[in-house]
């Protein structure tokens, strides 16, 4: 019975992400992006998807991909199945990437799991983007 409690304990602090340095909604998001000048990192994904399980798991789990991200971005989380999510975001496929400037305006998107190291060439692809 301890084995299994500390296992859920796992198990929920990975997933924990979700609520110490994510928002959940974009319009709270896009006013402290706009506040702190900074660009945003917006995931969109679903509750019962495979892969953005193994996304979190393998690559937002990370410590240097939640430092960069968080550095530079604000960061918004937003589940199909929980959340609002604006009509311009494409709800389908997840996980959905969108990288926005302050104001909302998509500057570069994708989507699929991705690993650490691809997700670090997508950083900066979207860094280019932003400067353009």
């Amino acid at each position: 019975m301890k084995k299994l409690f500390i296992l859920l304990l796992l198990a929920n602090s990975l997933l924990s992400y979700e609520s110490d340095n994510w928002l959940h909604n974009y319009d709270k998001a896009l006013q402290l992006a706009q506040k702190e000048h900074k660009n945003i990192y917006l995931f969109i994904g679903a509750d019962a998807c495979k892969f953005c399980k193994i996304f979190k798991e393998k690559t937002l789990s990370q410590k240097n991909v939640m430092d960069r991200l968080t550095k530079d971005y604000v960061l918004i989380y937003l589940s199909r199945d929980q959340h609002a999510i604006p009509n311009k975001f494409e709800k389908f496929g997840a996980p959905r990437h969108y990288f926005l400037d302050e104001n909302g305006k998509i500057l570069f998107a994708t989507f699929g799991v991705l690993e650490p190291a691809g997700f670090f060439t997508i950083l900066d692809e979207a860094d280019l983007s932003s400067t353009n």
